[in-house]
């Protein structure tokens, strides 16, 4: 058995199945996009293990509070994972986390969207220790999100507008990583013209 997945079975938690959107609900993308050795998932809420999507549905600080908000962020990352192991095949294949945006459907007034995503993180860290599953973060407060979710979880390795994306290092080590491929470390200044 992989490493992930002995964890994950040591946990005892169980990977949900593909969500199935709401009828008349036509999601025309991939929930997982692999270009060379970068996965790129898109933004995902929090699924039961059946596949459902996780319930309470609502607004943090109003139909939801912290501690539930927190076990959604936590099953929001059950959900990427499973996405991954779908396209990937293996958990183990991921060598590094970059960087989680997470979203959270706010009541005015609430503030605690570092804490909620915490769960997402504090899984993450938990199943690939610190330096794997390192990454830097973001999150924040949303008026709405999509089907009333609480809250959905997004990645990016690099500081460019991609909605709802994350980016993971496949394969080998980064050391082992042609620095061509490498992403860059902050901006650059832009080539005069």
């Amino acid at each position: 058995m992989a490493q992930i997945e002995a964890k994950l079975a040591a946990l005892g938690l169980v990977l949900p199945p593909a969500i199935q959107p709401p009828a008349g609900v036509t999601l025309p993308f991939r929930f997982v996009r692999i270009s060379g050795r970068r996965a790129c998932v898109s933004g995902h809420g929090p699924q039961e293990a059946d596949g459902s999507m996780a319930k309470p549905l609502g607004k943090l600080g109003r139909e939801l509070d912290t501690e539930q908000g927190y076990r959604a962020a936590r099953l929001t990352a059950l959900s990427m994972l499973g996405s991954l192991q779908r396209a990937l095949g293996d958990l183990d294949r991921v060598v590094a986390w970059q960087r989680v945006f997470g979203m959270v459907s706010s009541a005015p007034g609430f503030n605690r969207q570092p804490s909620v995503i915490n769960g997402f993180s504090d899984l993450i860290l938990e199943l690939y220790g610190p330096e794997r599953g390192a990454h830097a973060r973001s999150a924040v407060g949303m008026a709405e999100l999509p089907f009333d979710l609480p809250l959905r979880d997004a990645r990016d390795a690099f500081e460019r507008l991609l909605a709802s994306c994350f980016t993971i290092w496949l394969g080998a080590s980064r050391a082992s990583t042609p620095a061509s491929t490498r992403p860059s470390r902050g901006c650059r200044k832009p080539t005069p013209s």
